[in-house]
């Protein structure tokens, strides 16, 4: 016999994952004496970072790019932290702002009643014990990345091979010897093929799009701080036409490899779709020189046999989905006006998507990863502050 669930008044706001994000928010608010209460569904913060990512991981932009508010990394972190660094000065920067998260309780349903002006938000513990969580603001900071993006290959039951995605990779320490075919031509799906290159297997990536592959650095900086430098002074087009020319000079014609490029350059793309560009940390090298082999699209898979789009068949031994990942927000927060029930984002493009009606807030939905969150961050804090003084 269920129990009813115990019902919880918060003074201050609600906050809806303990990612960077929502650590964010917490720090934020913490500055201007506004407690929060943050809610995690797994058993730590920064579970994406902690739990679903490859030993290898580094951050693929300068660390002063991916700085949460109010903290700094410290000085002695190299440009690019690896994943343990990054989790260290998340773990650090928790405490500092002395944000304790509810960890264990997964949001299942939040509604606005009109009636009394407050938000219920609805938990699941681990003993699947209820609590109703009472608020009048309720910032979503469960992000783009909440729920990992399985795609149906025709034939995946028959396979019989090793078939996980990325968010279940650790090394390729496990694929050694192996021939592995990893879909997804993202920094993920590059990145996860020159680690099994460098434990011994025998990695092929499915290319099946457009993509723009860029030096991680250009000219002694990296390319994503020469881009921010460049736009203060120049228009899109032209930085975009720019990033190409030297892009060229440095890995050669991608479309040789097989990868070819889109028609629209790589900041004009991702301004339009969020898509980002591929910063390449080697692995170009690996296709160059025939330890990564270019396929096309799946057709179907086979008992240890992959069909392609172009009707060649080859034998692999594991498949790894590079697919990404996608928000979660519809299938909890019943709300039309600001969330999309298509993608899971606010309808309001950037920088306008981080408000909503009744004390709605959402971050880390931007597609500009901590900056963007930073920058949603720091606003959604001093908009509570301002309501509650009214």
């Amino acid at each position: 016999m269920n129990k009813s669930p115990r019902f919880v008044s918060v003074p201050g706001p609600v906050i809806v994952g303990a990612g960077p994000s929502g650590l964010a928010v917490a720090a934020c608010l913490r500055q201007k004496r506004v407690v929060s209460m943050v809610l995690e569904r797994s058993s730590c913060i920064a579970s994406l970072w902690q739990l679903k990512t490859y030993d290898r991981l580094r951050l693929h932009l300068p660390k002063q790019f991916c700085e949460l508010p109010l903290m700094g990394f410290p000085g002695e972190f190299p440009t690019y932290p690896t994943k343990q660094q990054f989790i260290h000065y998340l773990e650090s920067y928790a405490q500092k702002f002395e944000i304790g998260p509810r960890f264990n309780e997964t949001v299942t349903h939040a509604e606005y009643d009109k009636v009394t002006g407050f938000w219920r938000v609805k938990t699941v513990g681990k003993k699947l014990e209820e609590t109703v969580y009472k608020c009048r603001w309720l910032v979503v900071a469960t992000g783009e990345n909440a729920e990992a993006v399985v795609p149906e290959i025709d034939g995946m039951g028959e396979f019989g091979g090793d078939i996980k995605h990325t968010s279940y990779y650790k090394s390729g320490e496990e694929f050694k010897g192996k021939k592995v075919l990893v879909v997804g031509c993202g920094n993920s799906g590059m990145e996860v093929c020159l680690d099994l290159c460098d434990h011994n297997a025998k990695p092929s990536l499915v290319v099946r799009h457009t993509l723009h592959v860029l030096p991680r650095e250009m000219l002694g900086k990296s390319t994503f701080e020469l881009s921010i430098w460049l736009l203060k002074w120049l228009p899109l087009r032209l930085v975009d036409r720019f990033l190409l020319i030297v892009s060229r000079l440095i890995l050669g014609d991608t479309a040789r490899l097989g990868l070819d490029r889109p028609d629209k350059g790589p900041l004009e793309l991702k301004n339009l779709s969020g898509k980002t560009p591929v910063l390449d940390v080697g692995t170009l090298a690996k296709i160059k020189s025939g330890d990564i082999k270019i396929c096309p699209g799946i057709k179907k898979l086979k008992r240890h046999t992959v069909e392609f789009i172009e009707g060649k068949t080859e034998n692999f031994d594991a498949i790894i989905l590079a697919t990404g990942y996608k928000s979660n927000v519809p299938s909890w927060l019943k709300e039309r006006d600001m969330f999309s029930e298509i993608d899971g984002f606010p309808r309001r493009p950037f920088p306008n998507g981080w408000k909503g009606e009744c004390g709605l807030y959402a971050v880390g939905f931007t597609k500009r990863g901590i900056l963007g969150a930073s920058m949603d961050a720091k606003r959604i804090a001093e908009d509570i502050e301002r309501s509650c003084t009214v």
